[in-house]
Formats: structure tokens, sequence, C-alpha cells
């Protein structure tokens, strides 16, 4: 199978309800799945957290960098997707495609290793307010891991190149386009360089991009941070969402109509090319 029919073959398994309390078996059965990819390229690591009387996993998959040997003290590359839903969709786009690239994300890096050593990790809870990636940065700082950049992927697959499709939060509109035909690049000040890198190598596959830094992590306008990377922006870390913008683009955000009909597997494989391009090119 080519790149195309790899996604929407994750895709096809992933887009269940899968809300953990209200549909457990479906949400079991992605996580199962999850672990059983990412099992194909290492050993899968487990992250619990407690959420009330109720465990939680983050799962997580390790990939040396170029020179395993040697690379001991390079900062880890961590990239994140969300695999929880909410109630009453199959939630195609949020986060089915996400999970759907970290997933080509392991065969690529475990394939063909990056410079920096990749971490990908499969949230839990996002629905719920981000629990499994806040449990996760507070881990990671209190550990005093060093990561290069932190990475989240959030909703991928959706593209409306009609006029007026593309909505921003206030004031933005007058600096970026309203056709919702690009994907979206949102860091915090220290991810300029690399939002500039990973913006020239998805245009370089054809798909527009559009970036965004934020100060003050994110708070000026808080719908950047309804994602995995808010947790770690407030830990201090470099991080960027990548996301088609959910709700101010996508009309099925949330609904029953959040299928794998309504998503442009075109161009989610292009993001998928752009980024792993990106990722490759991170000095």
């Amino acid at each position: 199978m080519n790149l195309k029919q790899r996604l929407l073959s994750h895709i096809q398994e992933i887009a269940r309800e899968r809300d953990p309390y209200i549909a457990s078996a479906g949400h079991f059965f992605v996580k199962e799945y999850i672990r059983q990819q990412f099992s194909q390229w290492g050993s899968v690591e487990i992250h619990t957290f407690q959420v009330g009387s109720q465990n939680f996993d983050n799962l997580i998959l390790n990939l040396p960098g170029q020179l395993r040997t040697h690379n001991s003290n390079l900062p880890i590359i961590l990239i994140g997707a969300h695999y929880d839903g909410v109630p009453g969709t199959v939630g195609a786009d949020d986060n089915a495609t996400g999970v759907a690239v970290l997933l080509e994300f392991a065969r690529s890096f475990a394939q063909q290793p990056s410079k920096y050593p990749v971490r990908l990790v499969a949230f839990d809870m996002e629905e719920y307010g981000l629990l499994g990636s806040t449990d996760y940065a507070a881990f990671l700082r209190q550990q005093k891991q060093r990561l290069r950049l932190m990475i989240s992927l959030e909703m991928l697959g959706y593209k409306d190149s009609t006029p007026g499709s593309q909505q921003y939060p206030a004031f933005l509109d007058k600096f970026y386009p309203d056709c919702g035909d690009f994907i979206g690049l949102i860091g915090n000040l220290r991810t300029l360089g690399d939002l500039i890198i990973f913006s020239r190598n998805i245009s370089s596959v054809g798909v527009s991009s559009q970036w965004l830094t934020t100060p003050d992590q994110g708070l000026f306008a808080p719908q950047t941070r309804l994602s995995d990377h808010a947790p770690f922006w407030d830990q201090g870390y470099p991080a960027i969402m990548v996301t088609d913008t959910a709700f101010m683009r996508n009309p099925n955000y949330h609904k029953p109509s959040d299928t794998i009909a309504t998503l442009d597997l075109d161009f989610l494989t292009g993001v998928c090319e752009g980024l792993e391009a990106g990722i490759r090119c991170l000095s």
C-alpha cells in the first residue's frame, strides 16, 4: 500500500465511537490497535494516570536517532496525538487523522531514523480537558526531560476551498486567508524557526500552510490552546500544534457527521509527507 492507502486503513480502524466512558469498548479497541501498530517498531511503554477512581493510559514508542550509540545527549522530538473521542461521533477528523499520521511516523522513523530521537505518544482523555498530556508534560518536567520540540497532531484531514469557509479568533482574520484550504501551524515564540521550516517543507509537497506564533502560552487567543501542546507550553517547552483548525473550518466538529467521507485524503497525505520532511530538516 502507498501512504494514502495506509492512512485510510488506519482511519478505518480508528474512526468509531470511542468516548472512554460511554463507548468504552470502542475506546479499548482503538487503544489496542495503536499498541499493536507501535509494537511492530519497538517496545511500547505505558504512562498511566488517574482521573477520579479510574486509570487511563498514554501509549509511548521511543525510536532512536541516526547515531544510536552517540545521541544519548540529544533532546528528543515528542510527537503526540489524542485517541479518545466525544460521545455520538466516530471522530474521523477528530482525531483519527492525527493518530493515523502518528502511526505512519512510527513506520517512517523506525525504518529511517531522524537526527533526533523521536518519541511518539498517543494521548488519552484530551477531550476531557487535555488530561493525559497535562499529566505527562508535568511528569517530563519533574524528570528534567529535555525536548527539542513537541508536536501535537490535531485534526489534519478537512479542507474547504470555498471563500469564507475559514474562521479565526478576533483580529486574526485580517492577516490570514478566508479559504480553509491550508494546514495551520501554531507555536510558542521559541518555535519560530521551526514553524518556518515546517511551512517550507509542507509547501514543497503542494500543500498550503499558515503559521502563527503566540506569546504568553496562547492566552491572548484561547482557541490556540485547545490541544495537547498547551500543557507543554505551560511547562516551558517549545511546542507546536498542527491542525486544520477544527471548528473554525470543519462544520462536522464533535458531530455524528465527522465521518471518513468528509475527509480530503490527498490533503492529509500531503500534510503527513511535509511534516515528516520538516522533522528531518530540524537542526
